[in-house]
């Protein structure tokens, strides 16, 4: 496995669908996510340019911008970060800067922000209290069918009390490029599965939060090493409604009808 990553050859894509503060880093790459509804944004690339998933995007949300990244950009390594939501460094705002970013690269192949814990909860059970569950069934079917000797790995995963979530990851090139050729695989698999004809725009989305689940079977089916770094919200995070969500989800049986 090549350890070297050359400088400036690391590149964060920022999915947004408006306009934003960005990092002034070269490290980073804003973009605009759903551009072919949402685009264009002065500065900013298009996930409608090139080999491009744009217009999936209200079903796979921030992984547009990932797939753009992956069959468009060179470079040796690339992530994936949200506008409000980055991983957590020196530089401005306290976001990643590239050299940090570098500098963690040598020390393995993957960025991912520190596992998110729900104590009281498996994965599939906080899905199925706070989503749909049935979209679970159809997910761990689509990964049988892709890659059966993957199964026991979601299995696992999926009985967990803590994952990475939200779809951020900073990934040198061997290993992003058989991640996303199985990701999206699974994920064109499970599109498939799932009917959305009458969901509502915030139900829609589901591809993208299922994406989100797939990250620790690939790592840990196949055993790749990576680093933790804690996730930087640049706009806070409203602790009391996402907990009161969380209950009325858990003990209630209402899902979650938006995003916190």
């Amino acid at each position: 496995m090549e350890d070297d990553v050359r400088k400036d050859d690391v590149r964060i894509l920022v999915a947004s669908h408006k306009p934003y503060w960005m990092p002034n880093d070269p490290l980073y790459v804003p973009i605009c996510v759903g551009a072919h509804k949402n685009g264009p944004i002065a500065g900013f690339a298009s996930d409608a340019e090139g080999d491009s998933i744009a217009d999936k995007n209200p079903r796979y949300c921030e992984l547009t911008a990932l797939w753009w990244g992956w069959r468009n950009l060179d470079c040796d390594a690339l992530g994936l970060v949200h506008y409000r939501r980055h991983f957590a460094g020196s530089g401005e705002k306290g976001v990643l800067t590239g050299p940090e970013a570098r500098t963690l690269l040598q020390r393995a192949p993957v960025i991912v922000p520190k596992r998110r814990r729900y104590y009281i909860e498996s994965i599939a059970s906080h899905y199925a209290h706070t989503h749909d569950g049935a979209h679970l069934d159809s997910l761990r079917e689509s990964v049988r069918r892709v890659s059966p000797h993957r199964l026991d790995t979601f299995d696992a995963c999926m009985r967990s009390t803590s994952a990475h979530m939200f779809n951020m990851s900073v990934m040198r090139n061997e290993v992003l490029h058989p991640y996303c050729g199985w990701l999206f695989d699974v994920l064109e698999d499970v599109e498939g599965r799932i009917d959305l004809t009458e969901a509502s725009a915030f139900q829609e989305r589901c591809i993208g939060r299922l994406g989100e689940l797939l990250l620790d079977v690939w790592l840990r089916s196949e055993d790749v090493a990576y680093v933790e770094l804690a996730v930087r919200e640049l706009e806070g995070r409203n602790l009391f409604k996402r907990g009161t969500s969380f209950l009325a989800a858990k003990f209630f049986g209402k899902p979650y009808d938006k995003s916190f």
